[in-house]
């Protein structure tokens, strides 16, 4: 069968292209094998599933091991209402899966299953199956977060803790490890017995080790699945070149490594002539994918439409160029990280590339919802020969654009929003010709660096408030510096005066052998 690269469900190495989770897996199988209880807490599409599947298969071929890898998405609500329910759910879970391996057990189970009617019961009954089957018994849940709302489920949570407390009595014997999976941390969980309770930080499973595998991909990982992919499709491709550039869009994101690769070989390279890959491809596909709807972005933005203080912050770091620094104790920053929104390096910083465009995007969208960008700008004609796109005059209308709304009632949105609108009068202007993307690094003076595409050209565009001449200054070398980076001679740079009586200068400014146009807003 022809290896596919895989972005559903758990990764098959029979069947899928994958990257090098060996490191990953060795720690983790380290952990079970010390008899740990832990969970693996990570965001959607993030490799969980596919660690379960590894662990298990890895363990089945040890005799003195016995595997039970249970799923608890789409459990029907009823084995929810109760402790009895979720104990029987539970008892014939257990049951189905020792009898597939041990039928000779039947007699045995069927015993056990019918004795179980509440938590208690259900204790002795995995004590008596331990000792029944002599072996280390590892519990593998996949999805915990489908039952971590109901009280059953922390009360079975509670049980498991008290066995793990007294294993080593004899009367107590239980599960030699278990490894939980889902998006929230369980051992973090707010939870309350009674629903009159107030929900407290008081989890049952707080004996859980920490799980500090890191899930996500560096590029000597990323390299073997393209190294595999190359000899069976026989192409070739700068391998350390591609992983690179996939990862600097990705950070090592499983889902999102895979996507790419997966609308190069099987969207992009149809279509081509050159069969092999190469850093256009890996260009082409990330917009491809920013245009797709699928679960993974859709998760992310909900997270966001769910949580006001999410959406805030994610704003002012993304447009407004602040710097938040990173802090364990807030529940905020907690969820953003949870759902892999952001991730940490000192300050909190939007997790990846591919993120925070689509999250550029998504926002410059509800500002063309909420502030249509209507005007007799957008239909001027800005081509230039060679499909060049006339930057300088794109600004030169906004700018007169934005003199017009602050004669109306606007002003105070247009202060606060005035880098997204200027995007969303730009967007029309494209007509999907091109795009706009932001580049990660903001400064002190909270610059934001744009980067507009057209047909093959590339224009930087520095957005900026105005802090005074030196920090202009300052300004001018940083542009000049990313201009460098950019091997750009010219660049554009939009400033906006945080004051009622505006200059509206416009200016040709001759820096470090760079052309630069700047307006002022």
């Amino acid at each position: 069968m022809k290896k596919k690269f895989n972005v559903t469900g758990n990764c098959i190495k029979e069947r899928h292209y994958m990257m090098d989770i060996s490191t990953k897996l060795n720690n983790t199988i380290q952990l079970v094998e010390e008899g740990e209880y832990f969970i693996i807490n990570r965001p959607r599409q993030y490799g969980k599933t596919t660690m379960l599947y590894l662990i298990s298969q890895h363990l089945m071929q040890a005799d003195d091991y016995f595997v039970i890898h249970l799923n608890f998405q789409g459990i029907d609500n009823k084995w929810h209402q109760s402790d009895t329910a979720f104990a029987q759910m539970f008892i014939e879970f257990l049951v189905e899966a020792i009898e597939l391996e041990y039928p000779k057990l039947h007699d045995f189970l069927s015993e056990i299953q019918a004795s179980v009617t509440d938590m208690n019961r259900l204790s002795k009954g995995i004590t008596k199956i331990v000792y029944k089957l002599n072996k280390k018994i590892v519990l593998l849940i996949d999805e915990v977060d489908a039952s971590s709302n109901y009280v059953p489920f922390l009360q079975f949570l509670g049980m498991l803790r008290n066995k793990y407390l007294s294993r080593f009595q004899k009367h107590q014997a239980t599960f030699h490890s278990i490894v939980l999976a889902g998006v929230h941390d369980i051992k973090n969980l707010k939870y309350k017995m009674r629903p009159e309770d107030k929900a407290q930080y008081n989890s049952p499973w707080n004996i859980a080790t920490d799980f500090n595998v890191k899930m996500s991909f560096n590029t000597s990982e990323i390299a073997p699945m393209l190294e595999e992919y190359c000899q069976a499709e026989q192409l070739k491709m700068d391998i350390p070149q591609i992983t690179e550039r996939l990862h600097h869009y990705t950070a090592g994101y499983p889902f999102l490594v895979s996507k790419l690769c997966k609308l190069i070989a099987e969207s992009i390279l149809p279509k081509k002539k050159e069969k092999n890959w190469n850093l256009e491809d890996v260009e082409q596909a990330v917009q491809l994918l920013l245009k797709e709807n699928n679960t993974n972005f859709d998760s992310l933005i909900k997270n966001l439409e769910n949580n006001e203080k999410l959406y805030n912050l994610v704003y002012r770091i993304l447009i407004q160029g602040e710097n938040i620094t990173y802090n364990p104790d807030n529940s905020v920053i907690r969820l953003g990280i949870l759902y892999g929104v952001f991730k940490r390096n000192g300050r909190i910083r939007i997790h990846n590339r591919i993120y925070e465009q689509r999250l550029f995007n998504y926002l410059i969208s509800e500002i063309q919802t909420s502030f249509p960008v209507k005007n007799d700008y957008s239909n001027t004609p800005y081509g230039l020969p060679n499909n060049e796109l006339d930057i300088e005059k794109i600004l030169v209308n906004f700018q007169k654009f934005a003199k017009e709304q602050y004669s109306t009632q606007q002003e105070k949105f247009l202060e606060k929003q005035w880098r997204l609108v200027l995007l969303a009068f730009i967007q029309p202007i494209l007509n999907d010709q091109g795009y706009t993307f932001k580049e990660a690094e903001i400064s002190e003076e909270k610059r934001l660096d744009v980067v507009v595409t057209y047909f093959q050209h590339k224009y930087i565009i520095e957005l900026k408030i105005w802090y005074g001449q030196k920090a202009h200054e300052r300004g001018l070398q940083q542009l000049s510096n990313y201009l460098d980076v950019q091997h750009k001679k010219n660049g554009f740079l939009v400033i906006f005066e945080e004051k009622k009586k505006k200059s509206w200068k416009k200016e040709h400014i001759r820096f470090n052998n760079k052309e630069i146009f700047a307006v002022w807003i």
